[in-house]
C-alpha cells in the first residue's frame, strides 16, 4: 500500500512538473512571435519644427510610396508622423534615415522609454500570461 501511494505521488508530481514546463515553453514562444509577411509594426517620427498642411501632404505622399510602408498619418498641428510598416521589408530606423535624407526637417524617431512602455498597455501588464512570461524570463 505504501509503495503504491509513493508511485502514485511520484507519477503525479512528475506529470505536474512536465506539464508546467510545457506551459512555460508555450508561454515563452507565444510572447516572442517571429515577424512574418503579415506582421505590421507602428512607428512615429517627431518633426522638431512646424510644418504646413502642404508639407504634411508631401510627407504622406512620399512615405506611402516607400518600400514596406503600409499606412501613413501626418498631423501638421503636432508635427508628428505615425506610420505602419512590414518589418520583414524595412525597419523604422531605415525609414527615419530615408525621411531625413529626403526632407529638410529636423526629425527623430520617437522611441518610448521604459516608464512609457509600462503605461502603454494596461491589459498586458496585469494579465496572468504576461506575469508568467516575466517569471519565466527571470528563471531563464
Amino acid at each position: 500500500m505504501k509503495k503504491t501511494l509513493k508511485k502514485i505521488l511520484l507519477y503525479g508530481v512528475s506529470t505536474f512538473l512536465l506539464l508546467m514546463i510545457v506551459l512555460a515553453i508555450h508561454i515563452y514562444y507565444v510572447y516572442r512571435p517571429a515577424p512574418d509577411a503579415s506582421t505590421k509594426v507602428m512607428a512615429r517620427i517627431d518633426i522638431k519644427q512646424k510644418i504646413t498642411r502642404n508639407d504634411a501632404n508631401r510627407i504622406t505622399s512620399w512615405m506611402s510610396h516607400q518600400k514596406g510602408i503600409d499606412h501613413v498619418m501626418v498631423n501638421p498641428q503636432t508635427s508628428i508622423v505615425v506610420f505602419t510598416f512590414f518589418p520583414v521589408k524595412t525597419t523604422g530606423d531605415q525609414i527615419t534615415r530615408d525621411f531625413k535624407a529626403n526632407f529638410p526637417f529636423k526629425a527623430e524617431r520617437f522611441i518610448p522609454g521604459g516608464k512609457q512602455l509600462m503605461n502603454s498597455c494596461p491589459v498586458a501588464s496585469t494579465s496572468y500570461a504576461y506575469k508568467a512570461y516575466k517569471l519565466i524570463l527571470q528563471i531563464i
